[in-house]
């Protein structure tokens, strides 16, 4: 008996934590989903700044490997303020007429990613023949890049070009 009223008693209380969801009255179909946009360029640059900091002390670089460190955070700094350039160009762009506008737009960025990458790279070669294999295995997952073998590394899943994913 005692079990019946214990379950009984749940399923009273689930009722009423239920019941405010039930009875809120659904949006329109047809109504536009809210925008909340209070991520500023402000935020942006404080959280590549972090961001920044952080790499350099996960990576724990040594008095000499630091000098090294500076080329590094510019290629950095600046593929992500063009990512965050060419995302505000996209905004304001028109709207494509056609898919193969849209794929016209679609290399242009890809091609000025793998420029910024690039760029990034050679930022990092010096650096990274300075690190000592334990320092090196530490940067991969910081940037954001995935660990399955064998598989493509999407550029935007790099955290220095999430401001193109919108």
């Amino acid at each position: 008996m005692t079990r019946i009223l214990t379950r009984l008693s749940a399923l009273a209380v689930l009722g009423l934590l239920a019941a405010p969801a039930l009875a809120q009255t659904p949006a329109p179909a047809d109504a536009p989903p809210p925008v909340v946009d209070l991520y500023t360029p402000e935020d942006a640059q404080a959280v590549l700044d972090a961001r920044l900091a952080a790499l350099e002390t996960v990576i724990r670089l040594t008095p000499d490997q630091t000098k090294l460190w500076e080329p590094v955070e510019a290629a950095l700094r600046q593929a992500a303020k063009d990512a965050a350039s060419r995302a505000a160009d996209r905004a304001k762009a028109d709207p494509a007429g056609d898919f193969l506008t849209v794929l016209d737009r679609i290399a242009d960025a890809e091609a000025a990613r793998a420029q910024d990458l690039k760029n990034v790279v050679a930022a990092f070669k010096p650096l990274v023949a300075a690190l000592t294999p334990e320092q090196q295995r530490r940067i991969p997952a910081f940037l954001g890049m995935t660990d399955r073998a064998g598989a493509p590394q999407p550029t935007l899943e790099l955290w220095v070009f999430e401001d193109e994913q919108e």
